[in-house]
């Protein structure tokens, strides 16, 4: 009889044993469970946190080569864009020596929002340029055309003054020297001896020309002997800072028709050889001719 009650309570205790031992194990599956749980939770959120640090690095990295093109563009915002870009520059620093998402993340998208902006204004800048550019190329194509063909018409305009100059100038024709013997009655003897001569007469043609301006004209005539001097008054005057030696002038009217001119120049002593005869206008030599004295 007590036999049979002692192994009741033994069954008893093992029974209770049991219990709190699948008690004690189901309690420990759950701890183990919930620490897993919490660990995976744990760096789930650190592979976010890592993850998103890295997604802003890159794009900051990349922020930084788009000012790098847009400031290399010349373009006339550059000190903005630099200064943009050193403000990348910084944040870039801070995010890399592991500040948290929560102290950069307003810095990251202004400046992103910044970027933005300046990059849209300097778009449109470089728009602008390239429109402005085609107009200035255009207006330059049309003012090369303007200025080749004002060219043109001021050659056209040089030549034809220089033709109409050209055909107002007189022409000298016929000139002519021979040696004279006069004698007390006034009759005059041709002679080639320079001996006999004590004058010469010259004569020339002003040419009939209707587009010259009629009115008095002056030539200088210049006679030089066989000894190189200019004989006459020898007075001498000055055109273009060139110095002419005269002999005598000769006042001509001229009314645009042909006119014949005949002039004398007196002389004593004349030498024998190749006399040199020189009509000039303001300076140009118009006509010139030669004889001689034996």
């Amino acid at each position: 009889m007590e036999s049979n009650q002692n192994n009741s309570k033994l069954k008893a205790i093992i029974l209770i044993l049991s219990l709190l031992l699948l008690g004690s194990m189901a309690y420990m599956f759950k701890m183990s469970s919930d620490s897993k749980k919490e660990i995976e939770l744990t760096e789930g959120k650190y592979d976010k946190i890592l993850s998103e640090k890295e997604l802003v690095l890159n794009d900051l990295e990349q922020m930084k080569a788009m000012y790098d093109s847009e400031i290399a563009s010349n373009t006339s915002l550059k000190e903005e864009l630099e200064a943009e870009k050193a403000k990348v520059e910084a944040l870039i620093v801070r995010v890399k020596k592991g500040e948290s998402v929560a102290n950069y993340k307003n810095d990251y998208i202004r400046l992103k929002r910044e970027m933005d902006s300046l990059i849209a204004e300097n778009t449109k800048l470089k728009e602008e340029n390239i429109l402005l550019t085609k107009n200035l190329d255009s207006t330059n194509v049309v003012l090369d055309e303007s200025k080749k063909y004002n060219d043109t018409l001021v050659n056209q305009n040089e030549k034809l003054s220089k033709t109409v100059e050209k055909g107002q100038k007189l022409i000298i024709v016929n000139l002519k020297t021979i040696a004279v013997k006069e004698r007390s009655s006034g009759k005059q003897i041709e002679t080639e001896k320079a001996s006999r001569a004590d004058k010469l007469k010259i004569s020339f043609t002003i040419a009939e020309n209707s587009m010259a301006k009629s009115g008095e004209r002056e030539y200088y005539i210049q006679v030089i002997d066989a000894s190189n001097n200019v004989l006459g008054d020898k007075k001498s005057i000055t055109f273009n800072d060139k110095l002419l030696t005269y002999s005598f002038i000769s006042k001509v009217k001229f009314e645009n028709s042909t006119v014949d001119v005949y002039e004398e120049l007196s002389g004593k002593d004349f030498a024998k050889g190749k006399y040199y005869i020189n009509i000039f206008s303001k300076g140009d030599l118009v006509a010139n001719s030669t004889f001689d004295l034996r």
